[in-house]
């Protein structure tokens, strides 16, 4: 853990280890995370017993009205499999392909000059989170993973659990070569703001939570940031949709964990199931406790059911025109009914933060269109929105998911954590200058030959 120094001490401090680590064999950065996952276990009581003070204290804010429900939920470590999939990541991590030093290009220039572009590390990563006490590990062992040093900030109201995981990665470095500051953990959002100018030694942020911490963090750096301000996420119900396939992946990608960015968040149906295939849908969705706003067509085709679902006046309500703007992150899906594929892809475009965004259908030109038409990080056929996911994905864990369209998009793994060199070798007895190649006498042309390996010869 970083205290009792500047913000500048710590940015620095990470640049150093970073460029120290670059001479280290990759089998280094595999032996920490090793290390890094014993000492997860080991410690695992004491991280359990700090996470039930943040639940504690954050029950407490809930009550008072001064915290969410989802927010809470997103910090209880102990929910389901949140745990052993957390420490499941670390060795998926480990076991991944070592994602610097691949070559992508080769030319050769001419006789005994070679030009390859190599994978590298980024550099320094500032990870800025909230709540997810989890998040710690997933970025930790992916920035060591990558060759790329991590200074790591956790919500307030995680600070128990951050710390004791803090410390447990700490102590797993402290058993290996890797400098001590290689991965570091703040707590203030003082320290935070000053990082935040020191573009000369951190080279990505990377901000995971709402909307607001996102825009902020967006508006008060001008150090490049990657992430995503939300998870507006559709469901779209084509004119050719089965109604088994509508009914578990709709439900799923609203009620399999409601709070997070990929959990839908608006469901459109084509106008030609309003009283088909959308009536199962519905009835499925409230007998999951779902609460659906809907638009008049949608309401009207579940009013005039001969047999009113239960739960219909107390869970369906009248949508408003916000509705579609809202990451609901609950039991809470909009819904409006659309006449054909090209007004639902429209729809989507305008409403979705490009998140992901998923078609059920049965036509496979409809499923093509939707794929190529809508403009989000993840267009999903017949599947759950709850998919989109590093570790579904297999990239072992993620630092986040990016709904930009340069570098990286979608969930970002060990490849969204590198970036790319040049490396220029002559192996001449004399070396080569620019000024032998050219047009005219004596000139020599470029070969730009391709080059038959996958790895720099040195």
């Amino acid at each position: 853990m970083a205290s009792d120094i500047t913000a500048e001490e710590i940015a620095k401090a990470a640049k150093v280890a970073f460029e120290e680590s670059q001479l280290f064999p990759a089998t280094v950065r595999i032996d920490a995370l090793a290390k890094i996952r014993q000492q997860l276990e080991a410690n695992k009581a004491e991280i359990f017993a700090a996470n039930k003070l943040d639940m504690e204290a954050a029950q407490v804010e809930v009550d008072a009205g001064k915290m969410s429900n989802a927010m809470m939920k997103r910090l209880d470590l102990g929910k389901g499999d949140k745990w052993d999939s957390m420490l499941k990541g670390v060795q998926d991590v480990a076991d991944l392909p070592d994602p610097t030093g691949v070559v992508s290009y080769t030319s050769q220039l001419d006789d005994d000059l070679e030009l390859y572009r190599v994978s590298c590390p980024i550099g320094v990563l500032l990870v800025i989170f909230e709540a997810r006490p989890e998040v710690v590990v997933n970025i930790a062992a992916l920035a060591i993973k990558s060759g790329n040093a991590a200074i790591l900030k956790g919500g307030k109201e995680s600070n128990h659990t951050t710390h004791l995981l803090a410390k447990a990665i700490s102590q797993g470095l402290s058993q290996t070569s890797l400098p001590s500051t290689y991965v570091q953990a703040i707590q203030t959002r003082a320290e935070v703001s000053a990082l935040l100018d020191l573009d000369r030694y951190i080279d990505l942020v990377i901000p995971r939570g709402g909307k607001s911490l996102v825009k902020a963090i967006q508006n008060s750096t001008r150090i490049p940031v990657m992430g995503h301000a939300d998870g507006l996420c559709h469901v779209y119900l084509d004119e050719s949709a089965d109604s088994q396939k509508a009914v578990r992946v709709v439900v799923d990608s609203k009620t399999d964990y409601p709070s997070a960015c990929n959990a839908a968040e608006t469901l459109i149906v084509h106008t030609s199931l309003l009283n088909t295939v959308w009536r199962e849908v519905a009835q499925a969705l409230l007998a999951a406790d779902v609460h659906l706003l809907c638009d008049s067509h949608t309401l009207s085709a579940l009013a005039s059911l001969p047999n009113v679902p239960e739960r219909f006046s107390s869970h369906v309500h009248s949508s408003t025109e916000s509705s579609y703007s809202v990451e609901h992150l609950d039991l809470t899906i909009s819904v409006i009914a659309l006449p054909s594929l090209h007004s639902a892809i429209q729809f989507i475009n305008s409403h979705s933060s490009h998140h992901t965004d998923s078609i059920i259908t049965e036509s496979e030109r409809a499923a093509s269109a939707f794929c190529r038409g809508v403009d989000s990080a993840g267009t999903f056929v017949n599947a759950s929105t709850r998919f989109a996911d590093g570790f579904r994905y297999g990239f072992g864990t993620e630092v986040g998911i990016s709904t930009g369209r340069i570098h990286a998009r979608g969930p970002v793994g060990l490849e969204g954590l590198v970036t790319y060199k040049y490396i220029l070798r002559s192996k001449a007895e004399r070396g080569h200058t620019v000024g032998e190649f050219g047009v005219g006498e004596g000139k020599k042309s470029f070969k730009h030959a391709a080059i038959a390996t996958t790895s720099v010869p040195f």
